[in-house]
């Protein structure tokens, strides 16, 4: 647009189309039709203020394309510009126009036109969470690679992940399997390797956390959710054990009676002297630790 307007400002001073194209600033044809247009408008009027960009450009138009320039596909497209919304891969749309409506160019024509189209879609929008530092931390396990397990054979792992949300710092384990007895036992190990406890642990629907998914209401693992007794109702979080071998039933029941039936201690917190009772290994008031006995 800078060169139609330089034209415009030398044609008001009076310079001709070949003292324009001797500066090139356009050619001597382009500036006569230039010449012809901005003095149809008034633009060449000395008193008249120069026009907007805006305006210049309404006025020329939208510029010409050599018919070698324009894609044999440009009558599909809408059609492709549809499936470019919907995901379709660029050598599925180019197999599906061969099939469907005997077109017989070449993939790199389908290449060419869908990035044309993804250069005018609007852009995808995010949302940008903010965390407080030592707020939240996002977890989940992931596919990790094949890794050679103790028994001699190559297996696939499971990447456990614990994300800070604030510092976005990672903790990382490949583990065999994802088991609630595994799952734990990362959480246990993260928290040691940051040397602290976020106020929240953000999970996706891994099924060792989260036994139903729910948008409003999931169903989380009773193991998992026994940090947050007190806060939900008691039979949600209470100790439970999982037995897959029936001949360990009985030992499964002995462990579990344990679990719930801890000894009744009476105690004072060193730290804040609050006196203590039931079978609690902290202080309720301060989060103290039960002084070994």
């Amino acid at each position: 647009m800078h060169h139609y307007r330089q034209a415009l400002l030398r044609m008001r001073q009076g310079d001709s189309d070949r003292e324009i194209a001797t500066a090139r600033v356009m050619g001597r044809r382009k500036a006569a039709h230039w010449r012809e247009v901005a003095g149809g408008l008034g633009w060449l009027n000395t008193d008249q203020p120069l026009p907007e960009d805006e305006a210049i450009a309404h006025a020329m138009g939208a510029p010409r394309r050599a018919s070698t320039t324009v894609s044999t596909l440009e009558s599909h497209r809408e059609r492709l510009t549809a499936w470019v919304e919907q995901g379709v891969s660029g050598a599925a749309m180019h197999a599906a126009l061969q099939r469907q409506h005997g077109w017989t160019g070449s993939y790199s024509a389908v290449r060419r036109l869908v990035g044309d189209i993804r250069r005018q879609l609007p852009p995808e929008t995010t949302c940008r969470l903010e965390f407080e530092p030592a707020d939240a931390a996002q977890v989940d396990f992931g596919a990790g690679p094949m890794l050679l397990h103790p028994d001699g054979n190559p297996r696939r792992t499971w990447a456990f992940v614990m994300t800070l949300a604030h510092s976005r710092h990672q903790y990382v384990e490949f583990v065999w399997d994802q088991t609630v007895a595994t799952w734990l036992g990362c959480h246990r190990r993260a928290f040691e390797w940051f040397v602290g406890v976020p106020a929240r642990i953000i999970i996706d629907n891994a099924k060792c956390a989260i036994v139903k998914a729910c948008q409003f209401d999931p169903t989380v693992q009773r193991a998992y959710a026994s940090g947050i007794a007190g806060e939900i109702p008691p039979d949600q979080s209470l100790p439970e054990v999982w037995v897959l071998d029936d001949d360990r039933l009985e030992a499964a029941r002995k462990a579990l009676d344990e679990l719930t039936h801890q000894p009744w201690k009476h105690w004072t917190c060193a730290h804040c002297g609050e006196q203590i009772e039931g079978p609690f290994e902290q202080c309720w008031q301060c989060g103290a630790p039960r002084p070994p006995t």
